[in-house]
């Protein structure tokens, strides 16, 4: 299957290998948001953040999978709560809503469970191919984050397409079909039925920026309108 890795590109920087001034500027924008009040960041919040920090844009209709692009580049930006962000080894991503019913005309998913998952990663590698025929690569940026403690790991992966037939689907317990790799007995995806939620799970690389914030103070409301010269001529009402 193609996933861009053989394409020509010129890469902003090698895959996971954040330069520092990335890593200073997100995490001063971290700190911002909890100094302005924030307990927490949405997926929005990261993508801004992400796109602020390597000079990108990040975009609110996204072709593809590519939510903050550079140039010809593009990322999908996804941000995971965990208890441990330092110490959690596999992580499971939500990857969009893939529907076999609207796209596959499968009306009853469990008629055929594998070959439901094979129409799940066709929708998920047609995504893709959108993204591929507009950028020169794509990588999957990730956010693992405790806001409480304020610690995060960071990394990246290509973003791949993947080949249905290396895939066994199984119905769980509670409904949802699972994905395993029929070489590696791995569990790698999971699909809901109710919803068509698709989600991936990724091994966390030993490369992964692991850092920690110091909590800022949270700025006061009437210290900062002082500071930016704030007066009620700012306030017109019609």
């Amino acid at each position: 299957m193609r996933d861009g890795k053989n394409r020509k590109r010129s890469e902003l920087y090698p895959l996971t290998e954040f330069p520092e001034n990335v890593i200073y500027s997100i995490s001063q924008w971290l700190i911002y948001s909890f100094a302005t009040g924030k307990k927490d960041i949405s997926g929005e919040d990261w993508g801004d953040i992400f796109a602020k920090s390597i000079g990108g844009q990040h975009l609110s209709s996204p072709v593809g999978l590519a939510d903050v692009v550079f140039e010809k580049q593009g990322w999908s930006v996804k941000s995971v709560k965990h208890s441990n962000p330092h110490k959690v080894k596999t992580i499971r991503v939500i990857s969009g809503r893939n529907s076999p019913d609207f796209s596959f005309g499968i009306s009853d998913p469990r008629a055929n469970i594998q070959a439901t998952g094979d129409a799940v990663l066709g929708i998920w590698n047609e995504r893709l191919k959108i993204a591929f025929d507009n950028f020169d690569f794509l990588r999957t940026c990730i956010l693992v984050r405790n806001s409480d403690k304020l610690q995060f790991t960071l990394f990246e992966i290509q973003t791949s397409q993947y080949v249905p037939s290396e895939y066994e689907w199984i119905e769980n317990k509670r409904g949802n079909f699972e994905g395993f790799g029929k070489t590696t007995q791995k569990h790698k995806f999971t699909w809901q039925p109710h919803g068509s939620q698709f989600t991936i799970k990724h091994d966390i690389p030993v490369s992964a920026i692991k850092f920690e914030l110091k909590p800022p103070p949270t700025l006061n409301f009437e210290q900062t309108l002082k500071q930016i010269g704030f007066d009620q001529s700012w306030i017109k009402i019609h």
